[in-house]
């Protein structure tokens, strides 16, 4: 019997077809495919297998090679859409619903990963109102391979921006491409394949490491199985975890009676609050007087985000769990379940490493309709298992982690896919070695661009402000890190969003993720689709010392230099050749920044936004966008 037409539909839509069918197949694909370019079509058959591809009025033929890939070129074509696409072999393949407009590689770790759900609250009206059949997302599952580049991806398939698929869409890639949909009206093709937690290593591919010969040294080590599988050594067996007392006498019930409780403040985290090392679970109480009008009706109970994990009772009913740090907590409520007057709310906690608890600065509610109870205050706890400390002692290396992991499994089986560019969102896990990631990122882009054999526009985000404030002068790693983030911009074709003012101090992944998006399609208009805009904040130039006081000039100041408040620019520090750092008083004159302190007579060096994660980073120019972090005391 001969092998079935098996198609690598460019990306992943794997269709097969038993070799004795007679009718063809017909696949509502919905792929986008990029528009006045070459189209690549390829897949697999039998060898020797003739096969033939038909789209657009005009018919390609070939015949597989001896280990039965096959690969077709079509023509450039205009964007638009819908067409129909046959492929025809031993059996025949229709496949529906394409569109040809732009395709953007959209990759990096968690921030753009994160879905639209999670930020459902802030785009409510965004996901609510999604109607976009011609914005598609394509994500490409998460997977790994050390050995080399391979050519297929776990099956996966496009979906469009519209309810409720576009909970599953990329925010900051959803918000990036429908900017650039509304200006050109053209279909844009979103391939997501990115994968939280994972360093820019992974993406790279071995060519890619040319100039790191200890990469290199990993890379080969790591293709040996034996030795992977011998430095995953199994962990010595872990004490039986303690029985819960809460489950056991069930704390979250309304007939239990407490007994020994004590107060502790939501939020917050109990280390802070009298509880010393302790890891197990952690269970809070409270009784919350619900309003008449707040009763059989839909509600929804905001938890801000807790550490690690938590399940939520109301009146003894277990409402919601969340099993990891870093999601909010958002938890429906049935309309069944609160009552007028007194209603007994329980939440267990779990934490196994570092502080437990309940973030704080996150939001702490509950609301049905129009009316809203404040959850936050003073709570009873009682401990309700302590966890006994134990060194697990193990080796475990993270595949996902490795250098060339995720180019192999995941980049690798798209480059026949032509696409208009990439977009790039990661450096969170790398920021802990910041000397390095100027050069790993150039690799990257290098390495991509030779891999699509073109100069491709590279757009990429400059993280934005995390961790504890600081109100003086100091150093800082996150700063360092996106001083390395920002010499990409020396290399052609390559744009960066500044995100300095929208990150949270509490959240790596802060909520805000639509000025991203379009901050990085207005940097796509200019390098990507040659628009004359100011695509970007203003960015240092030069400075000139004028007595006791600097001179900074800009570029990108567009129609002129303003602040976010309407104040004088803040977060700049000034120094004199001893480089201590204090801050400087500002005024704004014309496109320049005047800085100056009485206590230093001889300034030399000044710094902005110089900080894990700024106060007040509030420079701008008139076009609303941020200025660029930066300092001159390298």
């Amino acid at each position: 019997m001969r092998k079935a037409l098996l198609l690598f539909f460019t990306l992943i839509l794997s269709i097969t077809a038993k070799a004795q069918i007679k009718l063809p197949e017909i696949v509502s694909n919905g792929m986008v495919l990029q528009r006045e370019e070459p189209i690549n079509i390829w897949g697999w058959a039998a060898p020797n297998e003739k096969v033939i591809v038909r789209f657009n009025n005009k018919k390609y033929k070939t015949i597989t090679a001896k280990n039965g890939v096959w690969k077709v070129t079509l023509s450039p074509i205009r964007a638009g859409g819908p067409y129909s696409m046959e492929i025809e072999g031993s059996n025949k393949i229709i496949l529906n619903d394409i569109l040809v407009g732009d395709v953007w590689l959209c990759s990096g770790q968690s921030n753009m990963v994160h879905q639209m759900r999670l930020h459902n609250v802030l785009y409510a009206d965004e996901i609510a109102n999604a109607s976009y059949n011609e914005i598609r997302q394509f994500f490409v599952p998460n997977t790994v391979n050390l050995s080399g580049p391979q050519t297929k991806l776990p099956e996966s398939s496009w979906k469009k921006a519209i309810n409720p698929d576009v909970n599953e869409f990329s925010a900051v890639a959803y918000f990036f491409a429908k900017e650039l949909y509304q200006k050109y009206k053209v279909p844009i093709g979103i391939i997501n394949s990115s994968w939280g937690g994972t360093p820019i290593e992974a993406w790279v591919s071995e060519k890619g490491f040319k100039e790191f010969p200890n990469v290199l040294e990993t890379i080969n080590r790591n293709k040996d199985t034996l030795y992977i599988n011998s430095q995953n050594t199994l962990p010595q067996a872990e004490p039986p975890l303690p029985k819960d007392k809460g489950l056991e006498e069930k704390w979250f019930d309304t007939i239990y009676k407490p007994k020994g409780w004590r107060n502790i403040a939501i939020p917050g985290y109990w280390e802070d609050q009298g509880i010393k090392g302790l890891d197990g679970t952690v269970w809070y109480r409270r009784e919350i007087d619900i309003p008449e009008a707040m009763t059989k009706k839909e509600a929804m109970v905001f938890l801000g985000r807790i550490v690690d994990a938590d399940v939520l009772y109301i009146n003894g009913k277990r409402i919601g769990n969340t099993t990891y740090m870093y999601p909010q907590r958002r938890y429906p409520v049935a309309d069944d379940v609160l009552k007028p007057g007194k209603n007994l709310f329980v939440v267990q906690v779990t934490n196994n490493f570092g502080k437990g608890g309940f973030v704080p600065d996150k939001p702490y509610y509950i609301v049905a309709g129009k009316d809203t109870i404040d959850l936050t205050g003073y709570w009873q706890y009682k401990v309700g298992r302590v966890n006994m400390p134990f060194n697990k002692n193990y080796n475990k290396i993270a595949l996902h982690y490795q250098p060339t992991a995720l180019y192999n499994a995941m980049i690798s089986p798209l480059i026949n896919y032509n696409i208009k560019g990439f977009v790039w969102y990661q450096g969170e896990s790398n920021t802990g070695n910041a000397s390095e990631y100027s050069k790993l990122q150039a690799a990257l882009i290098d390495d991509w661009r030779n891999k699509w054999n073109k100069q491709l526009p590279f757009l990429y985000v400059q993280l934005p402000g995390f961790m504890d404030y600081n109100y003086l002068p100091s150093e800082s790693q996150w700063a360092l890190f996106r001083e390395e983030q920002a010499k990409s911009l020396s290399i052609p074709k390559t744009a960066m969003a500044v995100a300095i003012d929208l990150g949270e101090w509490n959240d790596i992944h802060p909520d805000r993720k639509k000025e991203v998006g379009e901050r990085l399609a207005l940097a796509a208009e200019k390098t990507a689709y040659n628009e004359p805009v100011i695509s970007s904040g203003p960015s240092y130039k030069s400075l000139q010392i004028k007595g006791n006081k600097i001179i900074v000039s800009f570029n990108n100041t567009g129609n002129g230099l303003s602040t976010t408040d309407g104040e004088a620019p803040s977060e700049f520090a000034i120094a004199g050749a001893d480089k201590n750092f204090v801050w400087a008083k500002t005024k704004i004159e014309g496109n320049t920044v005047i800085l100056w302190n009485e206590s230093i007579e001889k300034p030399l060096y000044i710094r902005y936004a110089w900080a894990d994660n700024p106060v007040n980073p509030n420079l701008i120019n008139k076009e609303n966008l941020p200025a660029v972090p930066f300092r001159t005391d390298e």
